[in-house]
């Protein structure tokens, strides 16, 4: 008997369950505890962390780590190494929720720039992990935070 998955590669069909990457953005301060870096999202105004589709030539890592330069300013490094996932509905105005999959990176912040591209679009804000995890709607994206630890990387 052959299981078909709910993914599809066939992007014709728009109920299909899609896959976002997410840059889980982090600091450690000299005391060895880290600070979570969140974004508001655009349109409601939701905690979040900096997310969106794949790239033509970027693994999804690299996508991540793009994103999180576009909507949070921030640049730093990566182990390419996926955390976790998570799910959401993505919301349109007229259309049916888009199922979201989405595939976390951490992503050590080194530099935070003040000129960005969505710099008026979007409020940022470090949290330790614990509010980050109370910050955002999803819970399996606040158990990713609430449990990441950078020294395990």
């Amino acid at each position: 008997m052959i299981t078909q998955l709910p993914i599809s590669t066939n992007t014709s069909d728009k109920r299909d369950v899609r896959t976002q990457f997410a840059a889980l953005c982090y600091r450690v301060n000299k005391k060895g505890k880290h600070k979570i870096l969140l974004v508001t999202s655009r349109r409601s105004g939701r905690w979040i962390i900096p997310k969106g589709w794949p790239m033509n030539g970027q693994t999804p890592a690299a996508a991540a780590v793009q994103e999180a330069w576009e909507e949070a300013g921030v640049r730093g490094t990566t182990t390419g190494q996926c955390l976790g996932l998570y799910s959401y509905q993505k919301r349109h105005r007229r259309a049916a929720p888009l199922p979201i999959v989405v595939m976390v990176y951490p992503l050590a912040v080194t530099e935070m720039e003040d000129d960005f591209p969505e710099q008026g679009q979007r409020e940022r804000k470090w949290f330790s992990p614990k509010k980050a995890a109370g910050k955002v709607q999803e819970p399996e994206l606040a158990r990713i935070l609430q449990e990441f630890c950078p020294a395990a990387l």
